[in-house]
């Protein structure tokens, strides 16, 4: 097939995106088209066997937010209408709504069935995701509460097919260098610092788990700290509950140093509000080290509580402590919850299981 990808999307996104058409790059010809957002880099790059990636020069050269990339949106859809006259692709796969507004521009008289993915739900453009959501051929939710939503938007539940996150299985795997620890069982965090990404909830849970550390992973970059208003919190809170000394914060990490953290962790603790990747658990589970997760978003797809993991609603600290406690002090249980994440992750979240997915819904939004 040939596949068009319209890619407007944030640097997770992006890398998730790049991850998966690499994938799909394997059977496939895929191009990624994007709206350039840096002055560097060639007008179209070969990123990996059977994968392109296009810039559309189209407004200034600098990331922007949705609202202040709409005014570009129709140019940069007419120059892809141009381009797909010329060199026709099977089937187009649009990301966000802008994504999915260019997508439409591009398309239009060309019959090519489109496809969309949201990642989430934005509020304060529904109207505008309910009538992409209702002319899409398909609608790709990443989980089953995404799916839920996208009902109430107004999508047709018949338009919808639920296709999870991915997760590289190759880099987040049980073998592998493992992070330098001293002798105190390990909790870890991955991610923003922010009240609602949940280690605020782990520390006020610290208190009630003896000589336990808390090591978080996140945020600004190391040097930045001092100044990162959540960083201050974080670290105040902790004086507070006289846990200072169990709590490290590292800063940002880098992304290929992430898996051996985890390795080095008893647990890793993820407990957002929202989970609309879950990717920190999925991550955390192919390293078959043992999650509490907070029952939310996409981790309610991929934890299967007391299988493959631990649930726990979030804001809960005495709840977390209490999992936590049963989790650090019970090895057997550790080393079963290990073994069931990974095999979850390796046989349902693969780059190579997602990858084989999207195609059936391409090939079905083609028929």
């Amino acid at each position: 097939m040939n596949i068009a990808i319209v890619a407007s999307a944030n640097g997770n996104q992006r890398h998730r995106i790049l991850s998966v058409a690499r994938e799909l790059g394997r059977d496939h010809h895929v191009t990624i088209y994007s709206r350039r957002d840096n002055a560097d880099g060639k007008p179209k790059t070969r990123v990996a066997p059977g994968v392109t990636l296009e810039h559309i020069d189209v407004g200034p050269a600098k990331e922007l937010t949705g609202d202040e990339v709409a005014p570009y949106l129709n140019e940069v859809g007419n120059q892809l209408m141009k381009r797909w006259s010329q060199e026709r692709p099977d089937v187009i796969h649009a990301h966000s709504w802008t994504g999915g507004l260019v997508a439409v521009t591009g398309a239009k008289g060309l019959g090519v069935p489109v496809t969309q993915t949201f990642h989430t739900v934005d509020t304060t453009h529904m109207e505008l995701e309910r009538a992409l959501g209702r002319r899409a051929n398909a609608v790709i939710a990443g989980s089953g509460d995404e799916e839920s939503a996208l009902i109430r938007l107004g999508v047709p539940r018949g338009n919808i097919a639920v296709v999870p996150y991915g997760v590289d299985t190759e880099r987040f795997q049980r073998r592998g260098a493992i992070a330098t620890r001293g002798n105190r069982k390990r909790l870890l965090h991955v991610g923003p610092l922010s009240i609602d990404r949940g280690a605020h909830t782990i520390v006020r849970a610290l208190p009630g788990l003896g000589d336990v550390e808390l090591v978080i992973a996140g945020g600004p970059e190391p040097e930045d700290l001092d100044q990162d208003r959540d960083a201050r919190r974080l670290r105040a809170l902790a004086e507070q509950l006289g846990v200072a000394d169990r709590v490290t914060l590292l800063g940002q990490v880098k992304r290929a140093a992430v898996p051996k953290l985890m390795r080095s962790a008893d647990a890793v603790v993820s407990v957002p509000r929202d989970a609309v990747t879950g990717i920190v658990a999925l991550e955390a589970m192919a390293c078959g080290v043992p999650v509490i997760a907070s029952a939310v978003g996409a981790h309610l797809d991929s934890i299967i509580d007391g299988v493959t993991g631990l649930l726990v609603p979030p804001d809960r600290p005495a709840r977390t402590a209490r999992l936590a406690r049963e989790l650090l002090y019970d090895p057997t249980l550790r080393t079963a919850l290990g073994y069931a994440g990974a095999d979850r992750a390796r046989s349902r979240y693969s780059w190579e299981r997602v990858s084989q997915e999207l195609v059936r819904v391409y090939e079905a939004a083609c028929a």
